[in-house]
């Protein structure tokens, strides 16, 4: 595992204190050999085992199975844990892991990625193959709690298992240190029913965090590897031009399934997770609805993976995300679907040194309640969502551990926050932030800014007052560069890529297909846009390049640009 970064500021919003990062599906209105031969060339197998008791029978409804983790022993309901593949619980040294020593037909990891059998075989996995409610507590220093009820458990509503985090401490060096394999799928996989609104307490994969626990979850991945059978090469056999997946598995927490996190009844318990790559994933849909979830990771501290189709909610509890940079890139929160928040306090510091965002999402980001701090280099898409939220985009990456501060017209703070990353772009939304003029504040030192507020339903992409990313960093695909800006020598834009105002094409270069050149010379306006400058959409404030100390928030969206 790569060290941790430890934190060393704080966030306060309102009168809640909050610590940055570590320190800190349906529609609606969260030993022993296998016999899987698929599986062979990825699993370690090692037939030693921990104890051969007879303790695990299948549960009743009522019933909640009391697993403890210890590196002398594990024991369910006081019993020594079996061996026995049909037993309810059952330890095996089977992980299944990226191998070392393997050619480019085998996945598309690279010897960063790999493990050797060794390794892998001082793990010890802790099976859980039947529906139930099961209470882990205790530490496991080279293991892995995986959780698969069978083939068929992905449309049965009764496969759902509910794992209660009660003092865990596990550590795994080559895969998720706890990961749902197969259990309920509560959502569909049609992206033409595809909605931000989705129920997931019927979800099979349920995590409970106990109240007054501390629990600590520190992972690793899995790269891709093929299906073997699946494997097209070029005619040179010298890359892979097909494949299908096997495994790939992303995430310190990872849910194949859509999963459902819910706190105690006082929402108090700690889910501490350090991950390696990425921290807690989920392949479809993912909901908190509470407990303080604290997530350290290499790459994107949550996601959700499926393209159009997933949602990421958080109803309420706390999260706190630091991207760490040990992979070079990461979003706080990166959903391949939607994002909604509806309620918690959610803190997202994207990657010091990347085009990343706080929060990112491919289909929209929705933010309806809750208090929301995010930090990053790049603005996505945040929809009119029905709270109020700022953004406020700075001339050049903001120094470490200084406090920014934001105050309302009685010089009261309304946020106070303190990244331990570096970032260009900061995001803010609270039921606090009502419309008025606030100042804002680095330290001692007054900030101005030289772009209006917009109020009313927020954009796509870029800040609109021409934020570029820090140096060295690539536009993303698709995003024009801000006006002005010059393209290479003889560079054509991309197909459909309008030119920036003012902008001639080299010479000798075409039109893209399909498009006309404007009538007179002038170039059209895109939507959003009037005459060349944003529009405003309630007409409330107006954007300027004059330099002012005044923060104009408005009922809606505010961007804020060329704060120095």
């Amino acid at each position: 595992m790569r060290n941790n970064k430890i934190q060393k500021c704080m966030l306060m919003v309102g009168i809640g204190l909050t610590m940055f990062g570590l320190g800190a599906c349906n529609k609606a209105s969260e030993n022993t050999t296998t016999t899987v031969t698929e599986l062979d060339s990825t699993i370690a197998i090692d037939t030693s085992q921990n104890g051969d008791a007879d303790a695990n029978t299948v549960q009743g409804e009522d019933e909640v199975v009391e697993i403890v983790l210890s590196d002398s022993g594990i024991t369910v309901d006081e019993v020594a844990v079996s061996s026995d593949t049909s037993e309810s619980v059952y330890v095996a040294n089977d992980i299944i892991y990226y191998e070392t020593g393997k050619d480019f037909t085998y996945g598309e990891g690279t010897e960063a990625d790999a493990h050797d059998l060794e390794e892998a075989t001082g793990h010890t996995v802790v099976h859980i193959t039947k529906p139930g409610t099961y209470n882990v507590s205790g530490k496991l220093s080279k293991g892995q709690i995986a959780v698969d009820l069978g083939e068929d458990a992905k449309d049965n509503p009764e496969a759902v298992v509910t794992l209660v985090l009660n003092g865990i401490d596990i550590t795994c060096d080559v895969a998720p240190a706890v990961i749902f394999y197969s259990v309920y799928e509560c959502g569909n996989d049609d992206t033409d029913t595809a909605t931000k609104d989705v129920d997931t307490s019927e979800a099979g994969a349920k995590v409970i965090i106990a109240d007054d626990s501390t629990n600590t979850v520190n992972g690793s991945y899995v790269a891709k590897i093929y299906k073997p059978d699946s494997v097209v090469l070029s005619e040179d056999k010298t890359e892979v031009v097909d494949s299908s997946k096997l495994h790939k598995y992303d995430g310190a927490f990872y849910s194949k399934m859509s999963m459902n996190i819910e706190g105690g009844q006082n929402s108090n318990g700690v889910l501490n997770i350090n991950a390696e790559n990425e921290g807690l994933d989920s392949e479809l849909h993912l909901t908190i609805n509470g407990g303080v979830i604290n997530i350290n990771s290499g790459n994107d501290g949550i996601n959700t993976n499926e393209d159009g189709l997933s949602v990421t909610t958080i109803n309420g509890g706390s999260v706190n995300i630091l991207v760490n940079g040990d992979t070079g890139e990461g979003d706080g929160i990166d959903s391949n679907g939607w994002l909604v928040i509806n309620g918690g306090k959610v803190t997202a510091q994207a990657c010091s040194d990347s085009a990343d965002a706080g929060i990112d999402s491919d289909m929209g980001i929705h933010i309806t309640g809750g208090t929301v701090m995010a930090t990053g280099h790049m603005l996505d898409r945040i929809e009119d969502g029905g709270q109020t939220y700022a953004v406020f985009n700075f001339n050049g990456k903001q120094a470490l551990e200084e406090t920014v501060y934001l105050k309302d017209e009685s010089d009261a703070i309304v946020m106070e926050a303190c990244p331990d990353n570096a970032y260009t772009v900061m995001i803010y939304s609270s039921p606090e932030l009502v419309s008025g003029t606030y100042t804002l504040w680095s330290d001692d030192t007054q900030l101005a800014n030289q772009g209006g507020s917009m109020g009313g339903p927020g954009n796509h992409g870029m800040n609109q007052d021409g934020m570029t990313p820090p140096e060295g960093m690539e536009m993303p695909e698709g995003i024009e560069s801000p006006e002005g800006m010059e393209k290479p020598e003889g560079m054509e834009p991309p197909e459909g890529m309008e030119l920036p105002e003012g902008m001639e094409p080299p010479q000798g270069m075409e039109m893209p297909e399909g498009m006309e050149p404007p009538q007179d010379g002038e170039r059209p306006d895109k939507p959003g846009y009037e005459n060349g400058d944003i529009m405003n959409p309630n007409n409330q404030g107006n954007y300027t390049q004059e330099k002012t100390y005044e923060f104009q928030i408005n009922e809606g969206a505010n961007m804020f640009g060329g704060i120095s």
